[in-house]
């Protein structure tokens, strides 16, 4: 026999209380009128679901389609909007009004007889390893979490959800919000008073979700956890495994999924009273909540802000993440003193930089003006400060005049005459990377032998040439430009920098800007100041290639250890390959395509 809801709630309490309760008792404990509560005791009494107050073993097995059975744990996020502590630990593991978040969390589920559960984990997965020993969880290891969204976490754990609780390792619940039996599927809410930019939630007056806006006002909103039943998940699984095979859902929320079918998945609003549910999108979030957090949290991070700019760490504040480029991690941050963005490097980066070289570059391009935002690096650990740039943009390599103004900056670096003890050649550093993917493995990519094989040989005539080295960049593009306000430009991020043939930074630039060949030539003219003569021009061009090579080489190393490049490793080998054959020609006796004796491209 299914039992109407008013008889659910009446059956619920009974269950929990383990004494006799009278219907003036039941009432409040299952949040029904008096008369309500009157008719659905008389029927669970009709039906032998309760006898003398108490609820009878029938009672008990007609509650059982709706337990809880397990609960999922959503760890493997970035959470990169809690920078920079996500840095050094997954934001489920920070310690907010005493308590890990995540283990208070599984504390209150196991409170409610719900010892099933599942932690999701990713992004610094061994941060979690712990709770399997410590309270019995279990742990499941999502790869991917770089390249996709939470959706992609609930598509690994698909064929156990049904009465199952879904939560994110970082709320932080004042009141324990678990049950051991549920209703029916539900989304936490709670309402928000004037604009914001959560998912405002519409419903019937069954309280059943019929819309989802992004962003509204006024609104009750997607707050805190989910409970998925089994006819919930029935419909939605398979529209989410559906949803997993369709290019472009990397990006996915599962609760997407909820709101292109909302129509036919059925889930209610659970409303709480505010305060109830917590999620910190902010450090400044969390110190509202915790005004003693910043003072007790344990963070190297603080204590090198602080040690470098003498700050005190309440005065550390305005912090939000930057766009994280390939291999760092990096955030802006404000003191009394100033604007500034701390760089965390990357996992692995200690294998692929030099950082006492990169300090020297530093220093020097510090000195030459070319980049004056460079406060502090740590040459061992590789974290850095340095000065922020408000209201800057990078400038357009596929303008002109703006192209032209970022070669004549690399002409004044290469003829400063400045000089590191570091050397960067792209040919060396591509042979580091091969030995170090082949310590993995087997090369086995179609055709990457013959492609060696060529680069060596191109190699042999690019050092025939016997060009000058100066200090080079060696990563020299667009993104790793700045422009102030004042249309001062600014060379940043110096990790490869080196004594390096000079056209090492006009090959990058190339490459990394995607410049066409046209774009490429009319760029060298600008660096040079004259025309380029047909050795140039071949000399130059096959730097194309070998920065192509080279970081086509570093893409492979990065995704072998587990880190995205996304579609830089096609750019980079589209370069190497298509500058090839082309570059040899050259060095053989052909002219450059699309290039002509003193034609003037500098103009």
């Amino acid at each position: 026999m299914s039992l109407t809801r008013d008889e659910f709630e009446v059956l619920r309490a009974l269950s929990s209380t383990g004494s006799p309760s009278g219907p003036d008792d039941l009432a409040g404990l299952a949040d029904l009128t008096g008369n309500a509560a009157q008719s659905a005791i008389h029927s669970c009494e009709q039906a032998g679901f309760v006898e003398d107050g108490r609820i009878t073993e029938r009672g008990v097995e007609a509650l059982e389609p709706h337990r809880v059975r397990n609960a999922v744990i959503l760890a493997a996020g970035l959470s990169s909007r809690l920078v920079p502590l996500s840095y050094e630990r997954p934001k489920g593991m920070l310690r907010v009004r005493g308590e890990v978040l995540v283990e208070r969390q599984i504390e209150q589920l196991l409170r409610r007889g719900i010892s099933d559960i599942t932690v999701a984990v990713g992004y610094k997965k061994e941060y979690f390893f712990y709770l399997a020993a410590k309270y019995g969880v279990k742990i499941v290891v999502n790869d991917q979490y770089a390249e996709r969204n939470n959706s992609w976490t609930l598509w690994l754990l698909r064929e156990g959800l049904g009465n199952t609780y879904v939560c994110s390792s970082d709320d932080y619940f004042t009141v324990n919000p678990f049950e051991r039996y549920v209703w029916k599927s539900y989304y936490a809410s709670e309402y928000v008073d004037g604009k914001t930019s959560e998912w405002c939630l519409s419903a019937g007056e069954d309280g059943r979700i019929t819309g989802v806006t992004v962003g509204g006002g006024n609104s009750w909103v997607m707050l805190g956890h989910a409970y998925l039943d089994r006819a919930f998940c029935e419909r939605f699984v398979p529209l989410l495994d559906e949803e997993m095979r369709r290019t472009g859902s990397e990006d996915e929320l599962w609760e997407s999924v909820l709101v292109r079918n909302v129509g036919s998945l059925d889930m209610e609003i659970r409303r709480y009273p505010e305060g109830v549910i917590h999620e910190f999108d902010s450090l400044a979030e969390v110190e509202g909540f915790d005004p003693e957090f910043i003072d007790n949290v344990d963070s190297q991070i603080f204590d090198n802000i602080m040690g470098v700019l003498g700050c005190s760490r309440e005065e550390i504040r305005d912090i939000y993440p930057l766009k994280q480029g390939l291999t760092n991690l990096s955030c802006h941050f404000a003191t009394d003193a100033g604007e500034w963005v701390y760089r965390h490097p990357g996992v692995g980066t200690e294998l692929l930089i030099d950082r006492s070289g990169e300090v020297a570059a530093l220093e020097t391009a510090r000195k030459l003006g070319i980049d004056d935002t460079f406060v502090f690096e740590d040459p061992k650990r590789g974290w850095k400060i340095s000065r922020f740039v408000p209201n800057s943009r990078q400038p357009d390599p596929h303008d002109p005049d703006q192209l032209a103004r970022m070669m004549r900056m690399g002409r004044e670096l290469h003829g400063s005459d400045a000089t590191v003890a570091r050397h960067f050649d792209f040919y060396e550093e591509a042979k580091r990377y091969e030995g170090l993917l082949l310590e993995k493995g087997p090369i086995d990519i179609p055709g990457y032998a013959e492609m060696s094989a060529k680069v060596d040989r191109l190699e042999a005539h690019v050092r025939a040439d016997n060009a000058p080295v100066c200090l080079c960049h060696n990563d020299f593009f667009f993104m790793n430009f700045l422009v102030d306000e004042d249309d001062k430009y600014y060379l940043i991020d110096w990790e490869y920098a080196g004594m390096s043939d000079y056209a090492n930074d006009f090959g990058t630039c190339v490459v990394c800007c995607e410049l066409s060949e046209a774009e490429a030539l009319r760029a060298l003219g600008e660096y040079l100041g004259h025309a380029p003569e047909p050795e140039e021009v071949r000399h130059c061009l096959a730097h194309v290639q070998l920065a192509g090579w080279c970081w086509y080489l570093w893409s492979l190393l990065k995704e072998a250890e587990g880190d995205f490049v996304g579609e830089w490793l096609y750019i980079y080998f589209r370069y190497a390959d298509e500058y090839l054959d082309k570059t040899l020609a050259l060095y053989e006796g052909e002219e450059p395509l699309g290039y002509t004796h003193g034609a003037d491209v500098t103009s």
